[in-house]
């Protein structure tokens, strides 16, 4: 049995963007996602607080004992409708995966979409991150046949919605 981990989320701060990177240059290819058309190439990648601070936008990290060990966030689905946001770039170093952390880090997502006017939050993720689709469907997430908006991650080929 896994001992329990204490974990605090917190907004993303500047000082957290080559942690942030590190861990999504780290987890992606572990799940075969480190082609074209997949996050790990957004231009984002590299500077998420600043790409998080624009208007309906928010990013968190999760941190145990000060380091940085994972995050998500929200924003407006790229082309989408206005009341949908998307899921984006949500990954756990190993050690943090099970231990709650997806859990509540969804939970502090899904509160601030409310915040910010969004009635749906959309995601998208691929075949082999059965861990992260469980959490999903756990957390109210229904899979879906088709893309929505234009992320620009055609790598992907599961993609879910929850109402809010």
């Amino acid at each position: 049995m896994t001992e329990p981990t204490t974990f605090t989320i917190r907004p993303i701060e500047s000082r957290d963007d080559a942690a942030v990177a590190a861990i999504i240059h780290s987890v992606m290819p572990e799940f075969g996602a480190d082609g074209p058309g997949f996050a790990i190439h957004d231009s984002e990648v590299s500077a998420m607080s600043s790409a998080y601070a624009r208007p309906r936008c928010a990013y968190f990290v999760v941190e145990v004992d000060g380091a940085v060990c994972g995050g998500a966030g929200i924003a407006p689905l790229q082309d989408g409708d206005a009341s949908t946001c998307e899921l984006r770039k949500m990954y756990f170093l190993p050690a943090l995966r099970g231990r709650g952390a997806g859990r509540a880090l969804i939970a502090r997502c899904m509160d601030v979409a409310v915040t910010h006017g969004f009635s749906h939050c959309y995601l998208e993720t691929l075949t082999g991150m059965d861990a992260a689709q469980a959490l999903y469907r756990a957390n109210g997430f229904e899979r879906i046949d088709r893309a929505l908006g234009a992320t620009g991650h055609r790598g992907c080929n599961r993609f879910y919605l929850r109402a809010l």
